[in-house]
């Protein structure tokens, strides 16, 4: 079993649901990711997704899109995030997968970049831009290093489909909750529960949604369906305020917000 496997069996006989929170690497540098990560892990969160910033991201909105221009910006590389990351990770009580797009995968190569995530810590990737149908190459690979290779399912995508996306998913099946790009909203669809539920139906994996959670509302309303929520622009517009207020200020503010989602997510 991957570490993501044994989480998620210990949360289910716990009773309890996986928060997920999202950091971009290198946003504003890698200390305070580092810092970052401690703190999500130390407020509650049960997983952490690390983001590797990318010049043309796929589906983030305008402040994720931000913060890896910053990160970039700052000639954040690769091996420095997994330099970091393999410091990091031996301290926190909660797994941490890369968010990463395919060309940086590919650029790379699947075995190199699987086996040095591995080595840095990191329990699982996400690749947004890799369809599953052409998956196969790094799925192989990840099973063979036991790491969890996440899928998505949006709203649009066809019930069949989903499904044999399902088949070809380890770890967790990321649930997108809105047609379009990350990023706060005042409201989620009213179908999302219906959906969520019924490919929970058809799956033994995990489904954790994303996209637009950003209130204790959404949490309340979304928790009793999912098994576990990811909280993303919300936490990274939050970490855009280091640059006026101190460091210390800013990672308070950020475990208090989490506190605050956890707290709805419980009750």
């Amino acid at each position: 079993m991957s570490a993501i496997d044994t989480l998620f069996g210990q949360l289910r006989c716990d009773g309890r649901k996986a928060f997920m929170p999202f950091v971009t690497a290198g946003d504003p540098d890698l200390d305070f990711t580092a810092a970052l990560l401690r703190k999500l892990v130390e407020a509650g969160s049960s997983m952490c997704e690390l983001g590797i910033p990318y010049s043309d991201p796929i589906a983030d909105g305008p402040v994720i899109q931000a913060s890896y221009t910053r990160a970039l910006d700052k000639r954040i590389k690769l091996d420095g995030i997994f330099e970091m990351l393999g410091e990091v990770t031996r301290e926190l009580a909660a797994p941490v997968v890369t968010m990463v797009s395919y060309a940086i995968v590919y650029r790379r190569g699947p075995d190199r970049y699987v086996a040095e995530a591995k080595a840095a810590g990191a329990a699982g990737l996400i690749v947004p831009d890799l369809p599953a149908d052409e998956s196969e190459t790094l799925a192989e690979v990840c099973r063979r290093e036991d790491l969890s290779l996440i899928q998505l399912i949006t709203p649009t995508t066809p019930r069949e489909r989903a499904l044999r996306i399902a088949e070809r998913t380890t770890g967790f099946i990321y649930y997108v909750s809105v047609a379009g790009i990350t990023g706060e909203r005042d409201a989620l669809p009213r179908q999302l529960v219906e959906n969520v539920g019924w490919l929970r139906e058809q799956t033994p994996l995990p489904v954790c949604i994303g996209f637009g959670i950003s209130r204790p509302e959404h949490v309340r309303m979304l928790a009793p369906v999912a098994d576990g929520l990811i909280v993303g622009s919300a936490i990274v517009r939050r970490v855009a305020g280091t640059g006026e207020k101190p460091r210390e200020e800013v990672l308070e503010e950020i475990g208090q917000y989490v506190a605050e989602l956890l707290g709805a997510m419980a009750g």
